[in-house]
């Protein structure tokens, strides 16, 4: 006869838990900054930059602007993530949490993107120096959490890009349907579903957001970032 298994132990329940509140905040942050930035820099995505190859491919056939930023997000994006990487191992070593600075570096860059755009709006030109900096510091600030989400945020389900995420629930909820799903599909759907739900609600924030207060609204991520950041900077390694 199979061993039963032991029931998780209330500590255990507690990190799923804030993994879940995390992983949700970050999507929803993630949802709102690349739609904003869309809106904003001429078709840019930040967070989801490979999407920019299909843009710079359609520009081809009809160009509207905004492609020297497209061309610099994915070389900058290799950049900062192997940054976020030597970082994240240098910091590891000493046995300190690389959350805290990771999203304080992610905090400094949003903000820069925020300052930026509000001061060289409005873009007319998305080839123009300021506008092409502006969308850098969208890029940095979520090649950063692109990063996070794969090294430090290890629990959290991913919480940039979502395609991968929806084709897991869709999958794990046939396995569930017929009996066949371990106990680990039922936690990645309690993780993935919300994280979907809040990247798709920030996405319709991010564009209700820039339409109603221009570069402003990217307060509203800047302050939810640093809501998980004071989690961090209490949570023991």
């Amino acid at each position: 006869m199979a061993e039963a298994k032991a029931p998780p132990s209330p500590a255990h329940v507690a990190r799923n838990a804030a993994a879940i509140l995390e992983g949700a905040l970050l999507a929803f942050v993630a949802g709102f900054v690349d739609t904003c930035g869309f809106i904003a820099l001429f078709g840019l995505f930040t967070a989801h930059v490979t999407g920019n190859f299909v843009l710079i491919g359609a520009a081809l056939a009809d160009y509207h602007g905004g492609l020297i930023a497209k061309l610099l997000a994915l070389p900058l994006f290799i950049i900062i993530v192997a940054i976020i990487r030597t970082m994240t191992l240098l910091l590891e070593d000493r046995r300190m949490n690389a959350a805290v600075p990771l999203l304080g570096f992610q905090i400094l860059f949003l903000a820069g993107f925020l300052a930026c755009g509000i001061a060289a709006a409005p873009l007319p030109d998305g080839d123009a120096p300021m506008a092409v900096l502006t969308g850098m510091l969208a890029v940095t600030a979520m090649a950063i959490q692109n990063a996070a989400s794969r090294t430090v945020f290890t629990m959290h389900t991913p919480t940039t890009v979502m395609t991968g995420n929806v084709t897991q629930v869709i999958i794990d909820l046939v396995d569930l349907s017929f009996g066949r799903a371990e106990a680990e599909a039922r936690l990645r759907v309690r993780k993935m579903v919300p994280a979907i739900l809040a990247f798709t609600i920030g996405a319709a924030g991010g564009a209700l957001g820039y339409i109603f207060a221009g570069f402003w609204c990217l307060a509203l991520p800047i302050a939810i970032l640093a809501v998980v950041f004071t989690r961090e900077t209490q949570r023991k390694v």
